[in-house]
């Protein structure tokens, strides 16, 4: 395994992480097998999405053994509905309760990064950062030592830009993938987090998994779709979601693929072309 220092934290944490979106609702044997198999090949980055409580249970019985050799991202904003599915919170006391739910079923005082969820609108950063908001518990729990750093997610530039330069953030979770990063203005997200050295983690690598599915010109697979993450400025982890032991083989073999095996240049130039358009010569378009 690769590892790379995330950003001012200090932290070293392996090239590829994990993210359990996808062990929701499996077995607890099939999650522990994913989870120990990915910490047996050096994987030492998790990222605890839910608060369902099943799922935070099958976790630990993942970790017990193993808390010490693996740094748990726990997100707070992700409450469960009456109906018992996700729903995003920013209420501060219902997400603290959530968050010492996830400190006690885990078994541990501290989770390694408190991660602050879907700031992808201006109105989400002012109702995350407004006084006494989320921003101030992530703020408290870090002061009391119940999470060593701070984290923000989002999908979208300029909410998660404003917040990486105006608060006291650490860890910054965005997708990067070869299809998403051709939209104008997202590498901007690299610049920002490189000059205030906040950590960079790359969700989304998959795109949903969409980015595999390309029914037209080249395939892309898994070990393509880490190699480009890794390569861009700033990422220090990837955490690509997983459901079995085959997606988890998927993005690992990574580690081992030739040079050859790892290249992305005729996906990117393909991507380059489609987001361009092709000339078929009928001028209506003159001048250029």
């Amino acid at each position: 395994m690769e590892y790379r220092v995330l950003g001012k934290t200090g932290l070293k944490v392996s090239a590829i992480g994990l993210g359990t979106e996808y062990l929701n609702g499996r077995s607890r044997d099939q999650v522990v097998s994913v989870v120990r198999s990915a910490i047996d090949n050096g994987v030492n980055y998790f990222d605890v999405v839910f608060a369902f409580p099943e799922f935070r249970d099958n976790l630990a019985a993942a970790f017990q053994p193993h808390r010490g050799r693996v740094l748990v991202c726990g997100h707070i904003c992700c409450a469960v509905s009456k109906s018992g599915h996700y729903r995003l919170s920013r209420e501060v006391k219902e997400n603290d309760r959530l968050f010492h739910d996830l400190l006690q079923r885990l078994g541990t005082d501290h989770v390694d990064i408190v991660m602050i969820q879907m700031v992808n609108e201006l109105t989400s950063y002012e109702n995350v950062c407004k006084p006494g908001g989320v921003m101030d518990l992530a703020c408290r729990l870090k002061k009391q030592g119940k999470a060593r750093f701070i984290g923000i997610s989002g999908h979208k530039v300029p909410a998660v830009a404003k917040t990486i330069r105006e608060r006291a953030v650490d860890v910054a979770m965005f997708p990067v993938n070869i299809a998403w990063d051709m939209t104008p203005g997202r590498k901007e997200i690299y610049d920002v987090c490189s000059r205030r050295k906040v950590g960079l983690v790359a969700m989304k690598i998959y795109g949903g998994g969409r980015v595999l599915r390309r029914p037209e010109r080249s395939a892309v697979t898994p070990v393509q779709c880490v190699s480009y993450a890794l390569d861009q400025k700033g990422v220090a982890t990837v955490v690509p979601g997983v459901r079995d032991m085959k997606e988890l083989d998927a993005a690992l073999a990574y580690l081992k693929a030739p040079a050859r095996v790892r290249s992305y240049r005729k996906i990117l130039k393909e991507s380059q072309e489609e987001l361009k358009g092709n000339c078929v010569y009928c001028n209506h378009c003159l001048p250029c």
